[in-house]
């Protein structure tokens, strides 16, 4: 059992979960995490004590949403499913976590939810938003979306990534109960902005500035990056690489080859294609060089009448043409 550290309730009366119960009622979450698991923190002093700040951590199971709060050294506000409040188990839980319920059914509820967490931001205090979206039932960590990118921007705020473990064996996904005596880590990277990834003009540093987030949560966590955006259908046996693994190339058989006019074997892959080769002067295999056709032997024309087809001797001496003194003396 570990001592919870020390923590600053911030007062915000324009924000849910300020009052007196939420109060006592957080007080007693951040006690009982410490009492029930072995809980560990780690960079608490890269949280600003003061001033708006961005937590982006990653999310593996639903009780993320209590220990991530419960590591801080203050209050923090997030967005949640309106749905939540209509539970009896989670309509007084949960907004002493600080979750703002949000209608997600409509058509601008990605707006209105953008619209919550910059009055957040604006009030000078923390805010916490998942970059995945939604939880990874595979185990790794996935592609971020720039919703945290467009607050920081919006808002002037640091992003400060934060990357826990345990969580996934304290509470496994659609389970209600949470196991105890598991050891929980959450540690704090330190604050980036945004402004120092491109021009916040810029739609492209949207992206940079996400991808350089999630690499670092990836550092925190331990966990594989997946360069695709979570989804309800991962499973556990999804294998985590650094990219999207492309499809593989069907393998074609090649027509079988006949062996060469001048001797070289035919390869012995069927799926390989190995250019003849060349035989060389020098160093090769007199097998291997083919033999040129003999040279016909040019008579001249008187030569080509007194001689009948066929007869003497070929190795002899070939007859000069007329006119013409042969180079060599037959005397």
């Amino acid at each position: 059992m570990s001592k919870a550290p020390e923590f600053h309730f911030e007062e915000a009366p324009e924000l849910p979960g300020s009052d007196r119960l939420s109060k006592y009622g957080f007080g007693a979450v951040r006690r009982t995490t410490h009492r029930l698991w072995d809980f560990r923190v780690e960079g608490r002093q890269h949280v600003p004590l003061e001033g708006p700040a961005i937590i982006t951590p990653n999310h593996l199971s639903f009780c993320d949403s209590v220990f991530v709060p419960a590591a801080l050294p203050r209050r923090v506000w997030a967005i949640g499913k309106g749905e939540y409040m209509d539970d009896w188990k989670t309509k007084h839980l949960f907004p002493a976590m600080g979750m703002i319920p949000v209608d997600r059914s409509g058509g601008d509820a990605a707006q209105a939810a953008l619209d919550t967490a910059a009055q957040v931001l604006d009030g000078g205090h923390l805010f916490m938003i998942y970059p995945e979206g939604t939880r990874s039932r595979s185990g790794n960590l996935h592609k971020g979306r720039t919703g945290a990118a467009r607050l920081a921007i919006r808002c002037d705020a640091p992003v400060v990534p934060v990357g826990h473990e345990g969580t996934l064996e304290v509470q496994p996904p659609d389970q209600f109960t949470m196991k105890p005596r598991k050891t929980v880590t959450v540690r704090f990277g330190a604050p980036m902005w945004a402004h120092e990834y491109g021009d916040p003009d810029d739609p492209r540093t949207l992206r940079s500035f996400t991808d350089a987030v999630m690499f670092e949560i990836s550092q925190l966590s331990g966990q594989r990056y997946v360069d695709v955006y979570a989804s309800k259908d991962d499973t556990p046996d999804s294998v985590g690489v650094d990219a999207p693994t492309p499809p593989t190339r069907p393998k074609i058989a090649l027509p079988e080859r006949k062996p060469d006019v001048i001797g070289l074997e035919t390869p012995t892959s069927e799926h390989t294609q190995v250019a003849p080769k060349r035989p060389s002067i020098v160093g090769d295999s007199p097998s291997m060089i083919p033999t040129p056709p003999a040279r016909p032997i040019l008579r001249p024309p008187s030569a080509r009448s007194s001689v009948p087809v066929g007869a003497g001797d070929p190795s002899g001496p070939i007859p000069v043409p007329p006119g013409r003194r042969s180079p060599v003396s037959t005397t």
